[in-house]
């Protein structure tokens, strides 16, 4: 097994607007290792949301390949991307991404339901989950019943549920107070600890400075690459 989770090589993405066609990733390459924790950072329209959608499966690259856990995943059907989404990849959402009518533990076994996961087992790993994210006193509440901080550690259990290969985090702070920001970046913290490889997407330099790895972007590339010092200077 490789040491790398993700391999990029050569990734360009174009769209069509209009008679204009648009490069939002220009070429890039990049490897991250298992257990890596790393944030993409850039202004908008800099190709990190573009670079977050493809590593996620919920888009294909224009050219180059993507090898995600050993699977070339760049021209795949939609159908396969969504096997590969939901067994090789927890999301975290800003927006947090609960259905309201479900109980946090609904929410969190959701992904076991579309692996065809029986259902004893299911309810045993998402109480596992949440207990994980020191949510085991709110199964049954539902997401209006929690706080903000409450309904990204629903999301965060949902993303460890299927034990991915890599938990991508998308502005996963964007909706929460600065306290809450904290108590949400201690929670990555300890999931990495964990042995988890986990992508943060963000445009708040105080949140990527959890990462031990950055990436900047801008136009489409990758403007730097670079470890975290101060963390790294710790591990």
């Amino acid at each position: 097994m490789s040491k790398y989770v993700i391999e990029i090589e050569n990734i360009e993405k174009n769209y069509q607007v209009g008679t204009q066609v648009v490069r939002a990733l220009r070429g890039v390459t990049t490897k991250i290792e298992r257990g890596d924790y790393v944030a993409i950072m850039g202004p908008s329209g800099s190709g990190k949301s573009t670079l977050m959608n493809i590593i996620g499966a919920l888009d294909t690259p224009s050219a180059g390949t993507y090898i995600l856990n050993n699977h070339n995943v760049s021209q795949l059907t939609d159908d396969h991307l969504a096997e590969i989404r939901n067994r090789e990849i927890g999301f975290v959402f800003q927006t947090f991404n609960l259905l309201h009518q479900y109980s946090a533990l609904e929410n969190v076994m959701l992904p076991l339901v579309y692996g065809g996961v029986p259902k004893a087992e299911r309810i045993e790993k998402a109480k596992e989950a949440l207990s994980k994210v020191g949510l085991e006193d709110r199964m049954t509440h539902k997401p209006n019943e929690l706080s903000g901080g409450q309904r990204q550690r629903v999301a965060v259990a949902r993303a460890l549920i299927n034990n991915p290969s890599i938990i991508l985090a998308d502005e996963p702070t964007g909706n929460l107070d600065s306290k809450t920001s904290i108590d949400i970046m201690r929670l990555f913290n300890e999931i990495h600890s964990g042995g988890n490889t986990i992508i943060l997407v963000t445009h708040e330099e105080d949140i990527a400075q959890h990462a031990h790895r950055i990436l900047r972007f801008r136009d489409g590339e990758i403007e730097r690459d670079e470890r975290n010092a101060d963390i790294t200077a710790m591990v």
